[in-house]
């Protein structure tokens, strides 16, 4: 049976946050944009061109890993219609990754915030889903 891709087209047609997930090393890129999430062709794009423009491609090129199709890597955290909300929940992602090492050693996490560490510790987290969708909804 095919997928329906009509609720992954209209999702990736939004801004917001991803996760593209390293198939090698099994590490984190967390990005944000406010075009749409179809950014990730572009991450493909430098690294089929070995132009480490982002840090996902130079994280790829560096260190030899695989990377994969869109439905593989790249997982939506939250679609945001609102672009100032983007780098505070930007933020909040890269800081639980980096706190459970689960985000790319060529990313880099960011001063301390002490409100983005009390999101983190006042939500539920398990190893599957690092960050509670009670805290992502607005």
């Amino acid at each position: 049976m095919r997928p329906n891709n009509i609720n992954n087209t209209q999702t990736y047609n939004t801004s917001g946050l991803y996760k593209l997930t390293c198939k090698t090393c099994k590490q984190a890129y967390i990005g944000q944009t406010s075009r749409n999430l179809k950014r990730y062709q572009e991450h493909m794009c430098y690294i089929k061109n070995n132009d480490p423009q982002s840090v996902f491609a130079q994280h790829i090129l560096n260190n030899q890993h695989e990377y994969g199709t869109t439905d593989e890597i790249m997982k939506i955290f939250k679609p945001i219609n609102y672009t100032s909300l983007l780098i505070p929940y930007e933020q909040l992602f890269i800081q639980s990754h980096y706190q459970y090492r689960q985000q790319i050693t060529e990313q880099n996490p960011g001063e301390h915030n002490p409100l983005t560490q009390l999101g983190i510790d006042t939500t539920r987290m398990s190893r599957d889903n690092l960050i509670s969708t009670s805290i992502l909804n607005i």
